[in-house]
């Protein structure tokens, strides 16, 4: 897992315990089946096959063999592979190592706001209408619950939540809307809870106090 637009490290976790020489070895990092990140081409580094969307994004450390892929988007979630060959002669190459990752990026959602959507004063025997959103974050959330406490009794109910995803960066934004009748016992607080998935938690709003 790595956050939106910080750097991915790619380990080949390769022991070299033979102390194989790079000037003897081709290594590569690929996405899928036919995007190549890196080459590394009997010690030189390669740039002929690179896919464009990796040029001038990736670094490579032979030292820990490792890539480096810089400013992580959501496309590039995904399946990595590197691949270690030896290569005595052109004719004569031989896989020696391979390891594979999948990367899932993860981008932070704003704090849930409530906002009110009805107009003028609340009357007793009225309706509370609220909506409560966030916006910028990915994957998509789990669901959108509200909260609604009074004393130390708290109903929560799951509603439904609209779903958008921007087209260019891929993030998500989302909104749930609350209608009920408006509580006769005071102070009432109600609160909105944004439920994450791949065990992100969950984010929780300023309450809104009746």
């Amino acid at each position: 897992k790595a956050f939106l637009h910080h750097t991915v490290h790619l380990s080949c976790y390769f022991p070299n315990s033979q102390k194989i020489d790079l000037k003897d070895l081709i290594i590569f990092w690929q996405k899928g089946s036919d995007k190549v990140l890196h080459e590394v081409y009997y010690g030189q580094e390669k740039h002929d096959n690179l896919s464009p969307e990796y040029i001038n994004r990736t670094k490579v450390d032979m030292g820990e063999w490792t890539l480096q892929l810089l400013n992580a988007e959501v496309e590039d979630e995904g399946h990595y592979q590197c691949v270690i060959m030896q290569g005595i002669t052109e004719q004569s190459k031989t896989v020696i190592h391979k390891s594979e990752c999948s990367l899932h990026i993860i981008a932070n959602y704003s704090q849930p706001k409530i906002a009110e959507l009805h107009s003028g004063e609340l009357k007793p025997n009225g309706y509370l209408n609220l909506s409560c959103s966030s916006s910028g974050g990915y994957p998509e959330p789990k669901e959108m619950t509200w909260l609604i406490s009074h004393e130390n009794i708290t109903h929560s109910s799951t509603a439904h939540m609209d779903v958008s995803q921007d087209a260019v960066t891929k993030l998500y934004n989302v909104t749930s809307k609350l209608n009920i009748p408006v509580p006769t016992k005071s102070p009432t607080n109600i609160r909105c809870l944004l439920h994450l998935r791949e065990q992100l938690g969950s984010l929780v709003s300023v309450p809104l106090g009746i």
